[in-house]
C-alpha cells in the first residue's frame, strides 16, 4: 500500500501528516509556511513524491451549522488547486475541531498544525472501509 498526506489549511501555515504504509497510523510529519498558491501547491506535490503518498486528504473547516464559510473554501480551493496541478486522489474531510484536538494532546507549539492533520488522517483512516 502506498501512504496518505493530510493537510491543515490555515491562513498562514499549513500543517501535513502522513500515514504508515498500511494506512493505519496517521503521525504529523511538518508544518509549512503559507507563502502563495503555486509555492504551496509545488512543495506539498514535491513532499507527497518524496513520501510516496497516493491520496491527499484536505481539511474543511465547515462552519457549525454545516455551512461553507471562508476556512471551509480556503480547503475547498486548495482540493482543487492540488486536482489541477494533476493530483489524481485528492479527498477532503471535515477537520472542525481538528486544531483544538492536536491542542489536548500537547499545548500549543510549532508541530500543532501538524499534530491537526495528523487528527484529520485518523479520522478518515478510521471512516475507510476495512478489507
Amino acid at each position: 500500500m502506498t501512504r496518505i498526506l493530510a493537510i491543515d489549511p490555515g491562513e498562514a501555515r499549513l500543517g501535513l501528516a502522513v500515514s504508515d504504509p498500511t494506512r493505519t497510523i496517521a503521525r504529523p510529519l511538518r508544518v509549512l509556511r503559507h507563502t502563495s498558491r503555486a509555492e504551496d501547491i509545488r512543495q506539498i506535490l514535491e513532499i507527497a513524491r518524496q513520501e510516496e503518498v497516493e491520496t491527499i486528504v484536505v481539511g474543511v473547516a465547515y462552519g457549525v451549522e454545516g455551512q461553507e464559510d471562508r476556512g471551509a473554501r480556503r480547503g475547498l480551493r486548495l482540493a482543487q488547486a492540488l486536482k489541477r496541478a494533476g493530483f489524481a486522489k485528492v479527498e477532503t474531510w471535515d477537520e472542525s475541531g481538528s486544531t483544538a484536538e492536536a491542542e489536548a494532546i500537547r499545548s500549543s507549539d510549532e508541530l500543532t498544525d501538524a499534530r491537526a492533520a495528523a487528527v484529520i488522517l485518523q479520522g478518515f483512516h478510521d471512516a475507510l472501509p476495512k478489507t
